[in-house]
Parts: structure tokens; sequence; C-alpha cells
């Protein structure tokens, strides 16, 4: 079971919490995979959606690839959530720390990942700490840059219909790290 460990109410009104556990038990719209730019989920966080969603998620991720090409940083791709609880998984393209220009690519990934859900009409979402993982994202940037992130997009998107955000972190490490920023 996941537990919220801090909520906060944003000045845009919005619902923001820190979540430690699973993010694919997550009763979300949606929940966003931290993804390469093939849609290719076989490691971290998009091995954990793609087995536990099951092999559609991988399927419509082929399609995409195949119809409307690589995605990038700003314009994630989204498919059913298959198996999972949630509605949608949306393919945020994490950098890779030290490809350069990483706080922009990570920004962009969270922002398009908020614009995706707001064109899917949805009202929750759910996001891990993207890039932090096997992509070298140090925690404590990463944390700065989401979360310095979700904030703009609302102040920028006042007609946004999503109304709570969680930030679902596996590990006790990445949560007190998100807890401290």
């Amino acid at each position: 079971m996941n537990t919220v460990l801090k909520e906060r109410i944003l000045p845009t009104g919005q619902s923001l919490q820190i979540v430690q556990g699973d993010i694919t038990i997550e009763e979300v719209d949606a929940i966003v995979n931290a993804a390469n730019e093939h849609l290719q989920h076989g490691g971290g966080v998009a091995w954990a959606i793609s087995k536990r969603g099951g092999p559609d998620i991988q399927k419509e991720s082929d399609e995409w690839i195949r119809t409307k090409g690589t995605v990038s940083h700003a314009h994630p791709a989204w498919t059913s959530g298959g198996l999972l609880p949630a509605k949608y998984v949306i393919h945020a393209i994490g950098p890779v720390w030290g490809d350069g220009d990483e706080n922009a690519k990570l920004s962009a990934a969270v922002s398009g990942s908020l614009r995706v859900a707001d064109e899917l009409g949805l009202q929750s979402i759910a996001f891990p700490a993207i890039s932090t993982g096997i992509f070298g994202f140090p925690k404590e940037r990463a944390a700065k840059v989401i979360l310095e992130s979700i904030e703009t997009y609302f102040r920028e998107n006042t007609s946004s219909g999503v109304k709570v955000i969680k930030l679902v972190l596996f590990d006790q490490p990445s949560a007190d790290v998100f807890l401290q920023v």
C-alpha cells in the first residue's frame, strides 16, 4: 500500500502529494512512465509499468513509434493503462545525465506530461522521480526541477483540469530527498 508522506495545496489550488510506494498501483487517471525515445520498456520504472500493465502497453507503444516516430522530451506519448488501475500511461522522455541541458529536458518532460493530461481531460496524475534511476540524474537536482516545473505549469495554465499530482517514490532515500526539497 502506498503512503502519502506530505500534501501541499499549490497557490493555484491543486493538491501536490509526495507518496512512498509503487506507482503501478496508484488509482489515478494517468501514471507517468520514465521512458526512452523508442518506448522500449525494458528497465527501471518502464519495465515495472509494462510488466504489471500487461503486453498491451508495449504493443500500443510500438504502434505509436510506427505511426508517429520517436518521442521527444516536450511531447510525451500516451497509451492505455492496460491492466493497471490508471486509465492511461503517459510516456515522458527523461534526460540522460551527461547529455547536456538536462534541467530543461526534465522540465519539458514534466510540463509535457501535464499538457497531455489536460489534452486527455484528466484530473489526477502520478509521476515517478523521472531520470533519477538508470539515467543517472542527481535526485536532489531532479526534485527541484520537477517541483518547480509542476508549479510553473499551473501558474501558466490556470484553466488546467488536473486537480491532484502525486510524486510516487519507490524507496525511502528518494522520498527523503523530495521531502527535503
